[in-house]
């Protein structure tokens, strides 16, 4: 299963990066998101890793994730180092007229999950990431 989508937020991408690469901010954009454990605050660095718990579609799972590349003001990426869906995930991000233009790129392996439900699992997690960053860029934009 794979995705791409792109947003604008109207702040500079320094600080859209220090806001993404903190894993703390996870579950106030992401509604799946009900914990983040082993993220000490603050962006993180290449190597390091943090645990999520995430609930989809009534579902709790808890995930590793491992900072794969941490370039500030430009790439925050990630993948999935142990839990039952596989992810990568590259957030790069542009300087734009007025803030930041961030393109997320997305690449899951669901397994089971995506076996199950196919078309309408793929569909729901795609709506499910287009309204997670769409409240990232108001949550960052409403006062800039």
């Amino acid at each position: 299963m794979r995705y791409e989508l792109a947003v604008e937020i109207t702040r500079p991408p320094a600080e859209v990066y220090a806001y993404l690469a903190d894993p703390a901010h996870l579950p106030d954009w992401q509604a799946d998101v009900e914990e983040v454990r082993g993220a000490p605050g603050g962006p993180l660095p290449a190597g390091a890793t943090f645990t999520e718990v995430r609930s989809f579609l009534g579902k709790r799972a808890e995930s590793t994730l491992e900072v794969v590349a941490a370039e500030p003001g430009k790439e925050f990426s990630l993948r999935t180092v142990a839990g039952p869906v596989h992810v990568t995930i590259r957030h790069l991000l542009e300087p734009a007229e007025v803030g930041t233009l961030l393109l997320v790129e997305a690449e899951a392996d669901a397994g089971k999950l995506v076996g199950l439900g196919g078309p309408l699992v793929r569909r729901a997690a795609e709506r499910r990431a287009r309204s997670d960053f769409r409240r990232l860029g108001e949550l960052l934009g409403a006062d800039a």
